[in-house]
């Protein structure tokens, strides 16, 4: 157990493994999943206890996306069957995010499909984000509008929000694979503009595209790099009439193990179990607990989730407590020495890794899992309540 008592030492001290190292996580067997799991939930405890923050979702507009992001179901030429509809009023935003908060959520995700949003669109959410606000004390918002222009950012921070989420998604080197009507640079920049504001940056993965366990690390140490406060991971919700409909790859053990190497990578950092949880970890969810301290209550933007009340559930049986609105979520060195993900002794990313006798067999660069996953297109639920609809949210 070299390899996972090293990564447990260094995760304890904030410390980057090296790319060495995480690609071993990825490729530990199955027989030893249980034994990553205990060895990250160390590092999770150590820094996030036992609490688990709860995060809510309002798509103030849905569908009808000029970009060609392949995994997107609201994308340019999507064929699938999604609710459309234009942009929110803020009465309506905060009425869906009341439910949230009413759920327990401590932070409300406000998001808009498009490009990036104009002037007009800026001044649109500044006055959701004040609705919210003034109706749910200590709750925090935190927006997701695409690319920003200059003083955009600066614009939305006036109004009150609190963070703002830009995902890299994948490795620079396989950017262009998944989307050609922007650039990882463009990404990069936007989540560099929003941490200039004085924004809490938000950016995270998107598993299971295809992508090779380097593609995997090169992002997360990218992320790292970038020094966002939250992390969220997706795992890829292959929606028909989508180019990546049928990419079905993630088992839930290496669910547990992608989740895991973000764990060992970014100690410190809000780790949330994001977008398809409910479709590829399946019964599995619970143990996923013990390695991100932050998930989704309730639905997606385009895809229904896991009843709230269930979510709410699982969290008490397994041993864990929500996360109240009075506790702040990151450790306070973040906030007082500008610590991220990567502000302790650093090892040489590149350097040699320890690796001990759960590194199994498997290939670490393997373009893809060899135990493909059967595709489970039941699990694959279009969102038809909640924001745009006449429909209760699931919260």
């Amino acid at each position: 157990m070299d390899l996972l008592n090293t990564l447990v030492e260094k995760g304890l001290r904030r410390e980057l493994p090296t790319r060495e190292e995480a690609l071993a996580v990825l490729a530990t067997t199955d027989d030893d999943l249980l034994d990553v799991v205990a060895a990250a939930g160390k590092v999770r405890r150590q820094w996030f206890g036992r609490r688990v923050k709860l995060n809510y979702l309002v798509n103030l507009k849905s569908g009808l996306c000029p970009e060609d992001c392949s995994y997107c179901s609201q994308r340019l030429g999507s064929k699938a069957e999604i609710l459309k509809y234009t942009w929110l009023k803020a009465d309506e935003a905060s009425k869906a995010a009341a439910a949230g908060v009413a759920g327990g959520a401590k932070r409300v995700c406000l998001v808009a499909s498009g490009r990036g949003p104009t002037d007009r669109d800026v001044d649109r959410v500044s006055k959701t984000i004040e609705a919210i606000k003034e109706q749910n004390e200590g709750v925090e918002v935190c927006a997701c509008l695409g690319l920003l222009s200059e003083g955009q950012a600066e614009r939305l921070r006036s109004a009150g929000a609190d963070a703002y989420n830009h995902n890299l998604n994948t490795s620079e080197a396989t950017y262009g694979d998944i989307t050609t009507t922007h650039t990882y640079a463009d990404r990069v920049e936007t989540v560099q503009q929003a941490q200039a504001a004085g924004l809490s940056a938000c950016s995270g993965l998107i598993a299971g595209m295809g992508e090779s366990d380097a593609d995997l690390v090169d992002v997360v140490f990218s992320l790292r790099e970038l020094d966002p406060d939250s992390v969220p991971v997706n795992f890829l919700i292959p929606f028909e009439g989508t180019p990546l409909a049928k990419e079905w790859n993630l088992t839930p053990q290496r669910a547990l193990r992608i989740l895991a190497m973000v764990r060992f990578v970014c100690p410190d950092v809000e780790v949330r179990l994001a977008g398809g949880r409910e479709v590829h970890l399946r019964t599995m969810q619970p143990l996923a607990l013990h390695l991100v301290n932050s998930i989704f209550l309730g639905d997606y933007l385009t895809s229904e989730g896991q009843a709230g009340q269930a979510d709410l559930e699982m969290i008490a049986d397994a041993g864990f407590e929500v996360e109240g609105t009075d506790t702040t979520t990151l450790p306070g060195h973040r906030a007082t020495a500008g610590g991220g993900c990567g502000s302790g002794a650093s090892a040489d990313a590149e350097g040699g890794g320890v690796c001990g006798s759960v590194c199994g067999t498997s290939e670490p660069d393997a373009t893809v899992p060899a135990a493909r996953e059967e595709a489970r297109t039941d699990l694959v639920s279009v969102r038809r309540r909640g924001a745009g609809t006449d429909l209760a949210p699931n919260a």
